[in-house]
């Protein structure tokens, strides 16, 4: 139970940091970085500050992490790089909130795979809470109006849904490799050189400059919200959310990060003025519910 307890805690705190990646890169994006770039700052950054505690825990480590290449390069292609072109690829087909949804379908991806993989299927307590966690996610991403509907954003949405899914059922099983925090720069720093090369040959546009960034009206320095990226939305996020995912397995972890939403949404308030609707507000008390229900649903067992 200690163990289960010290995992939402983790849980939580990676979902909250996770969640100012959006306001953060959208001050940048509305300066004129393209989205390729603002990723490519976030994880180039993350990875360099990792590199030093990274390499001390890493010593009498390196045989480990040798014979763990291929998790750690599935983490860092298909957990970090993933998911995040898939997204930015997606909101240039179908709005924001379509787009999202799409990546929270991950949440179901990680609940199949569980049940097939490792035969454990769902309890009805469990099931209750996804349908909730689904309803609440809906009104929280305000979908009630007009949307944006393609073919492509749908795919690159679903694509981005699968990276979610490989990115907590491949953070709950790399109990034998390496801590959190090395794991975490490993995974980081193979996202970096992927996304380098994509940024290379032309496949993510990469256009950064130093202008100032608006926050509701707020000037501050270009450095400020690349810094919130790379060291909040990455480094504590991502590390965070590896120690949750080991502590809590794939399933629970995947819905307590459904916080991310609902921060995502307070943390646009705070920091772009943009005030979230009593739908909202209901569909968060009803996302919290599902996570509740799916916590209950449970059986205390081996992370898996």
């Amino acid at each position: 139970m200690q163990a289960r307890g010290a995992g939402v805690a983790l849980g939580v705190l990676s979902a909250v940091t996770f969640g100012t990646s959006g306001s953060l890169a959208e001050a940048l994006e509305a300066g004129g970085w393209s989205p390729g770039a603002a990723v490519m700052a976030r994880i180039g950054i993350a990875a360099l500050v990792l590199t030093p505690p990274a390499i001390r825990q890493m010593r009498g480590r390196w045989r480990l992490a040798r014979a763990g290449l291929p998790a750690i390069g599935g983490y860092g292609l298909l957990a970090i790089a993933a998911p995040q072109v898939c997204y930015f690829n997606a909101v240039e087909h179908v709005t924001v909130g379509i787009a999202l949804l799409l990546e929270y379908s991950g949440l179901l991806f990680v609940v199949i795979w569980m049940w097939l993989r490792h035969g454990q299927r769902p309890t009805r307590l469990t099931a209750v809470g996804i349908a909730l966690a689904v309803v609440g996610l809906v009104l929280v991403l305000n979908l009630t109006g007009a949307q944006r509907v393609a073919p492509a954003g749908i795919a690159w949405g679903l694509g981005a849904g699968v990276g979610l899914a490989c990115y907590f059922v491949i953070s709950a099983h790399t109990h034998a490799l390496l801590p959190p925090l090395a794991m975490a720069w490993s995974g980081l720093a193979v996202s970096a050189v992927a996304l380098t090369a994509a940024g290379l040959v032309g496949a993510l546009p990469m256009r950064a400059n130093t202008a100032a960034a608006d926050f509701n009206g707020h000037r501050v320095p270009w450095w400020a919200p690349v810094l919130g990226l790379s060291l909040v939305a990455a480094v504590v996020a991502y590390t965070a959310g590896i120690g949750a995912a080991r502590r809590l397995g794939a399933r629970l972890a995947s819905f307590v990060g459904l916080l991310e939403v609902l921060a995502a949404v307070l943390f646009a308030w705070a920091l772009l003025g943009q005030r979230p609707t009593v739908t909202q507000g209901i569909g968060g008390i009803v996302v919290l519910a599902g996570i509740v229900a799916v916590r209950a649903g449970e059986p205390d067992r081996a992370p898996a």
